[in-house]
């Protein structure tokens, strides 16, 4: 897929650990979570739909970004009002297009195609990586749908894109790399990433991991005699 090889090579150019922050902290997380439960989306993807949609405003729809307690007027329109920003996300999630809890594929490529869906397909029917996901990263730099149907190339989308957003949030809280990004890279400094099995390094439970272990029993003992 496009945006799985995009995200293999991407660097960051901005730096979006404080937006990243907010949205891994507790309590954010527990309401993504309760959210996910519910709709068998992972938390982190509805995270970063929530920053794009309404800069995490805990009072408006992730559908559109319209208050979720009157009856939305942007598409998709007509949904609400609800009782809570939690009961909004699971209707955006389930009932609106492009209906995210039915997606099969969460593997790192088709998350990002599921979140660049959420957006449209307007850049991709050009070719072009969408800013909705690769803002802030290497892999965009200038060309936005300034309003619907109108493409302006010089234009520069201004928020962070999805994909930015996520390699900050797996950077800072190792909880938001779920199963279908455990191989995807991580291009940012701040990341923790494991060493890999080497003579140094064994893999636990190898014959490397037992000959370490003997080794430094026999050292340990060489050192107490007299």
């Amino acid at each position: 897929m496009v945006n799985a090889a995009r995200w293999a090579k991407a660097r960051a150019t901005r730096d979006v650990s404080g937006i990243a922050r907010r949205l891994v902290a507790p309590a954010a997380r527990a309401s993504y979570q309760a959210v996910a439960a519910k709709t068998g989306v992972p938390w982190p993807l509805i995270a970063v739909i929530h920053e794009r949609e309404s800069s995490q405003d805990w009072r408006r729809s992730l559908a559109q970004g319209d208050p979720w307690d009157r009856r939305s007027v942007h598409v998709p329109a007509g949904r609400g009002p609800f009782t809570s920003w939690e009961e909004a996300a699971i209707d955006a999630l389930v009932n609106c297009p492009p209906y995210a809890a039915r997606n099969a594929d969460w593997s790192i490529g088709g998350a990002l195609t599921l979140l660049e869906r959420y957006n449209g397909l307007g850049y991709a029917s050009r070719g072009l990586p969408s800013p909705y996901l690769w803002s802030g990263t290497d892999q965009y730099i200038a060309g936005k749908y300034v309003r619907d149907g109108v493409y302006d190339p010089r234009a520069v989308d201004a928020q962070p894109g999805c994909a930015a957003l996520l390699m900050a949030m797996m950077a800072i809280d190792p909880a938001a790399r779920w199963t279908g990004f455990a191989s995807a890279p991580i291009h940012t400094e701040q990341a923790l990433v494991p060493a890999s099995p080497s003579i140094g390094h064994p893999a636990n439970g190898s014959i490397g991991a037992f000959f370490n272990r003997l080794l430094t029993t026999l050292f340990k003992s060489e050192r107490k005699k007299p």
